[in-house]
Order: C-alpha cells, then sequence, then structure tokens
C-alpha cells in the first residue's frame, strides 16, 4: 500500500470559534477544501515550526471500495488529528460509521462514532466539522451526525502502525 499528500484548508468568513458561547451546530458557510496536488509536508512544517519530514500517510486502495459505508471509511483517512499528520483513524479515534440508505433515489444519512484521546480535547468541534465535510463530499450523502463517545475510553493501543510510525517520526514515544 503506498500513501499520498493532501493539504487542507478551511474557509468560512464570520465563523464563530467553537467555544461555549458558539452554536456547534451552526455550520453554515463552514467549508473544506482538500488540495491532493500539494505537498502537505512544507505547509505543516512552516505551520507547526517541526519536522518537514512528517505528512498525512493517507492509503492508496488497490480494489475500489465495495459500498458506501467503505467509502465513508476510506474518505475518514483524509481527516487528519489537529496536532499531529496522522489521521483520526490510524489514532485509533473512530469507533464505527453507521450508513442508512433510504429507499429510492435518496442521499445516505452516516453517522461516524468516535473519541478523542483526552476528554477536554480544545479541537472538538474543529474535528467534528473536518469529519463531517469530509464525509459530505462523497457522493450520495446527504447528512452526517458525528457523535462523540468515551465508551471504551481511547488507549494508545487502539493506534494503527502507520499511525506509530508517524507518532516516533514526530518524536513521541509510544
Amino acid at each position: 500500500m503506498t500513501s499520498r499528500l493532501v493539504q487542507i484548508r478551511r474557509s468560512g468568513a464570520g465563523l464563530p470559534a467553537p467555544g461555549p458561547s458558539s452554536d456547534p451546530t451552526a455550520d453554515a458557510g463552514y467549508e473544506s477544501e482538500l488540495d491532493r496536488g500539494v505537498d502537505f509536508s512544507a505547509v505543516f512544517a512552516d505551520a507547526m515550526g517541526r519536522n518537514p519530514d512528517l505528512v498525512l500517510e493517507i492509503p492508496e486502495w488497490e480494489t475500489p471500495p465495495a459500498d458506501l459505508e467503505e467509502r465513508v471509511w476510506r474518505a475518514l483517512y483524509e481527516v487528519p488529528d489537529p496536532e499531529f499528520p496522522i489521521s483520526l483513524v490510524d489514532l485509533g479515534l473512530v469507533y464505527g460509521v453507521e450508513v442508512k440508505e433510504p429507499d429510492g433515489a435518496a442521499e445516505a444519512s452516516v453517522t461516524v462514532s468516535l473519541t478523542l484521546t483526552a476528554t477536554a480535547c480544545p479541537c472538538v468541534e474543529f474535528i467534528k466539522w473536518d469529519v463531517r465535510d469530509r464525509v459530505l463530499a462523497e457522493p450520495g450523502v446527504a447528512e452526517v451526525d458525528v457523535r462523540i463517545t468515551w465508551d471504551p475510553p481511547w488507549t494508545t493501543e487502539r493506534i494503527t502502525e502507520r499511525g506509530r510510525n508517524a507518532l516516533r517520526r514526530a518524536g513521541v514515544s509510544i
């Protein structure tokens, strides 16, 4: 399996910063744009002042996805943790994906269950927005519900080998 790099840009002038005084469901005007032709490592290094060799590794699949649920799982590999260039899937934060496809020509509703590494994570709303935006970009998806769960509690045992390698490159021992 090979990997590719992406750059993620956010746009949406006038949006409130997530926090107690903002409405986390008010996403009007918020959009993410994925630019798959940009060297993310240079952008990340510049923004974070870290090693330019750190990259978000996204698997390149050898076979097409079997169904919409598999497409959603694959899309979630493109959603990075806000602190490290590691996907939420590789960190073991995504606990499940449920796809409800109505009869007829209507588009599907997707529920993504995920957890966080800490209950006081300051980026929870950004993560939820990024997940929602990426999954909504999949053809056939009309709505996305991102649910945070704490059961079972997250542990480092959930990190994939690709995630462990990325953390080691970032200087984090696990």
